[in-house]
């Protein structure tokens, strides 16, 4: 069985946990968000599956996970991205941030994220029992519709959002 990465605030491995009893137990574990942009600037976003086990039907960045025990975190993204959205492409870290998202079905997401970035203007193919819907955004809309509507959006998003237009403002568009 694929077990998560349990860490300290430093990302330092502290052992290994069930997918569910990290999340049932609010355990802090590896984690992995990708943002794909088009070459016109947009993000891709992806709007979850309705049977995921949380934040089913919300919207999203291009794909997250775990990678598990014995996994490179950027190999594990990128192999990630493939299965959820059908491409793969070498992807860049960008950043990295701790959060805790309490969900209404007693689950806690408790996750030190690492943050990888690409660009993409392919085909996307998503799976189906993955993700029900896709589209591309602006920033700025995608910053309007989360004040506007953040029921939404996935708690993690809207946590990742702000640091990445922080990441975006200090790189030029060259670095994606």
């Amino acid at each position: 069985m694929n077990r998560l990465i349990l860490v300290d605030e430093n990302d330092m491995p502290t052992g290994t946990a069930e997918k569910m009893e990290a999340h049932e137990k609010a355990l802090l574990h590896r984690a992995f968000s990708v943002f794909i942009f088009n070459s016109k600037g947009e993000m891709l976003l992806q709007q979850r599956a309705l049977k995921k086990y949380h934040s089913g039907g919300l919207w999203t960045n291009a794909c997250c996970s775990h990678p598990y025990e014995g996994e490179d975190t950027k190999a594990a993204a990128e192999k990630r991205l493939q299965e959820e959205m059908g491409f793969t492409l070498p992807l860049n870290k960008a950043f990295e941030f701790v959060y805790t998202a309490p969900f209404d079905n007693g689950l806690t997401e408790y996750e030190y994220d690492h943050a990888f970035i690409a660009t993409y203007d392919g085909s996307i193919v998503p799976d189906g029992d993955e993700v029900m819907d896709f589209c591309y955004m602006t920033m700025d809309a995608i910053k309007q519709s989360i004040q506007s509507h953040p029921h939404k959006y996935t708690e993690w998003f809207k946590i990742a959002f702000p640091k990445l237009e922080n990441y975006l403002a200090g790189t030029s568009s060259n670095t994606l």
